[in-house]
């Protein structure tokens, strides 16, 4: 539910705007000076401001300013009984999004507030919504699953053993020995031939998955596993 702060001084204006707002399905604040407009917005959240610009402790400009300054990245709506140009530029400059000249209808106001809304989510949706690099791996050692993107890919217990060993260590070389210790055990008297052999296999896997990780083998000495960024 969208939240709303309406800063209005006029009880005759700011009982049906709020009315108004709340039959829309808005979760609608009102309070009537701009220092409890500022301290609202200190402490809670709201995704829209209706802003009258004459307050009777501040002008609303100042406000609008001020909770630019301090953070604030929902939409400004001003509302005001000055009708200037100079006014309404003035104010945009101060941060506003859109400027309403009193008296205004209703009607009119609850299209620029479904308007303004939706040009403050989509501006919100990149930062809510990361882009995930499709050719990363992401690795879940609690659930032992590698993912890449939306699939998964399939490994043997030995191979992931592999995979999350070299990743914990990512761009740095994991020698052979602590390989096969680790993953197979001290006591493993087997040829290390099983090693290359798991490696070759995950490589294989990763490559024909697309990821952007590579396992690159340091000569006489161990693996690393690099790339993905």
């Amino acid at each position: 539910m969208a939240q709303v702060l309406v800063v209005e001084d006029e009880e005759d204006i700011a009982f049906p705007l709020v009315r108004t707002l709340e039959r829309e399905g808005y979760e609608v604040t009102w309070v009537p000076s701009g220092r409890e407009a500022l301290a609202h917005l200190a402490s809670a959240s709201a995704d829209i401001l209706i802003l009258d610009l004459g307050l009777p402790d501040m002008d609303g400009l100042d406000v609008c300013r001020a909770a630019r300054d301090g953070g604030f990245e929902g939409g400004i709506m001003i509302v005001t009984a000055r009708a200037g140009e100079l006014d309404r530029v003035v104010g945009l400059d101060f941060g506003a999004d859109d400027y309403l000249s009193k008296p205004f209808g209703l009607a009119e106001l609850q299209a620029r507030v479904r308007a303004l809304l939706r040009r403050s989510q989509a501006n919100a949706a990149p930062a809510d919504e990361p882009e995930i690099d499709p050719s990363a791996l992401r690795i879940d050692t609690d659930a032992r699953r590698v993912m890449l993107a939306d699939a998964e890919v399939a490994l043997t217990a030995k191979e992931f053993d592999v995979l999350a060993l070299l990743a914990a260590h990512r761009d740095k070389v994991v020698p052979r020995e602590q390989l096969m210790s680790e993953v197979w055990d001290e006591n493993w008297f087997g040829s290390t031939k099983t090693l290359d052999v798991t490696i070759g296999r995950l490589r294989n896997k990763l490559e024909e998955a697309g990821s952007s990780d590579r396992v690159i083998a340091i000569r006489g000495v161990g693996f690393r596993l690099e790339g993905g960024d």
